[in-house]
């Protein structure tokens, strides 16, 4: 989870990842920082996100996505 904060801090300083569960719908994270994020992930935890899995509820909160990373890698 660690590595994720780190991540999502490169890509907005200014966020609190670790209480913060509006980052999509707060407007924390563009469209164009959610595929970067995507593509960091996925490099980053060894997993392929889905286009179906690409949903505000997975990408909300750090935590969401953590849950996410972590569904898809026990899938693989």
């Amino acid at each position: 989870m660690e590595r994720l904060i780190e991540i999502l801090s490169d890509l907005n300083p200014d966020v609190d990842y670790k209480t913060c569960t509006d980052l999509i719908d707060g407007h924390y994270l563009d469209s164009l920082s959610i595929l970067s994020l995507i593509a960091e992930l996925e490099d980053e935890f060894d997993v392929v996100i889905p286009t179906v899995e690409i949903i505000p509820n997975n990408f909300n909160s750090a935590e969401a996505m953590w849950k996410m990373i972590n569904r898809l890698q026990e899938e693989e």
